[in-house]
């Protein structure tokens, strides 16, 4: 019988499943053979995952190589992690709390935070840490691994975000970040470390966005493709470095309001019109090069600076009871700020 025709065992977490290899799996590869044994419920990448993170043995050898050759008689042993939790479990992470009451939170997001739980990251996300600060207050609206956010800010990102605690905030709130502000209920301003000077002091980015071919990116579109997704961004330079001397690659300070929210607008408009985010590693790598053209220690603080230096500096929204117009602010963090103060010396 033909490997990819047999019943696929059960299988039991954390107690390993030994499979033998038949005389049809000679010449497979490993990671084929198992995904065929496992059942359709087991991807061929997760089989791989699973082999990389030692998770599959050989005649009680543990393998890391997905395409290693299969022959007749081997036994396989796989062992399958904990199921992980259902629901998000609250964590004592620490929150800089800007403001709350009894419908809302508003944080200071640092850099490196996620936001909510997903693929290889269930634990230690924003969610996690505001179950256990708000606790049976926080909303379920938006899934229970997203209860109460209405927005997002990306991992690498820093800045002020609100989270919902009421059904009735949450309604409000999402229905505002829907409307991006055109009714003047909403606003948010980021600040953004570009490479370059723009030619004009403010400006408007009006640039379709769609999948890029690394699904977890995205890239200025053609209008017409299926996945086109209106985006505009305004900016307006705050500040230049460099600007008087050619010898320094330049640099400035961009302050950008979102008229859409777009995944990853800001990053990918600003390096549609030439002036990527300063450590962008998704979308500023054609100007990886620039820092070698900066001056020590700036130079060393370009190359070391860990991700996009991008902050959410300003929100304010209506708040969902009493209707007046709340305003936040944060500041920038300070490795943006000794990133900034090294370019002021240019």
């Amino acid at each position: 019988m033909s490997a990819h025709n047999e019943e696929a065992p059960e299988l039991i977490e954390a107690v390993p499943t030994v499979l033998v290899a038949d005389a049809d799996a000679a010449g497979q590869r490993l990671d084929q053979w198992l995904a065929a044994r496992l059942g359709p419920d087991m991807s061929r990448s997760r089989v791989q995952m699973l082999i990389r993170q030692g998770a599959v043995s050989v005649d009680g050898k543990l393998i890391d190589e997905t395409k290693r050759k299969m022959a007749p008689g081997e036994s396989v042993s796989v062992t399958m992690p904990e199921p992980e939790p259902a629901e998000p479990q609250g964590e004592n992470i620490a929150l800089d709390v800007l403001y709350e009451d009894d419908e809302l939170i508003v944080i200071n997001k640092p850099a490196g935070l996620v936001v909510h739980p997903g693929a290889g990251n269930w634990t230690g996300t924003l969610v996690n840490a505001l179950i256990h600060h708000c606790g049976d207050s926080l909303s379920g609206i938006g899934g229970v691994r997203r209860p109460g956010i209405v927005h997002r800010l990306d991992k690498e990102t820093s800045g002020v975000m609100v989270v919902a605690k009421t059904d009735r905030a949450h309604k409000s709130l999402s229905e505002a970040f829907a409307d991006h502000g055109l009714t003047g209920d909403l606003e948010r301003a980021y600040l953004a470390l570009v490479w370059g000077i723009p030619q004009r002091p403010t400006g408007r980015v009006d640039a379709p966005l769609g999948r890029a071919a690394a699904r977890v990116r995205r890239a200025v579109v053609p209008e017409g493709r299926d996945d086109a997704r209106h985006a505009v961004t305004h900016f307006a330079v705050q500040e230049r470095f460099g600007e008087s001397q050619q010898e320094f690659a330049t640099a400035s300070m961009v302050e950008c309001r979102l008229e859409t929210g777009r995944t990853h607008q800001i990053r990918v408009h600003m390096a549609h019109i030439g002036h990527p985010v300063i450590g962008d590693p998704d979308y500023g790598q054609a100007f990886r090069t620039k820092a070698n053209r900066l001056p020590e220690p700036l130079k060393s603080q370009v190359k070391a600076f860990p991700r996009q230096a991008l902050h959410a500096w300003l929100l304010a929204f209506r708040h969902p009871t009493t209707h007046l117009t709340m305003r936040f602010e944060a500041p920038l963090p300070r490795d943006m700020e000794e990133l900034v103060g090294g370019f002021r010396k240019l």
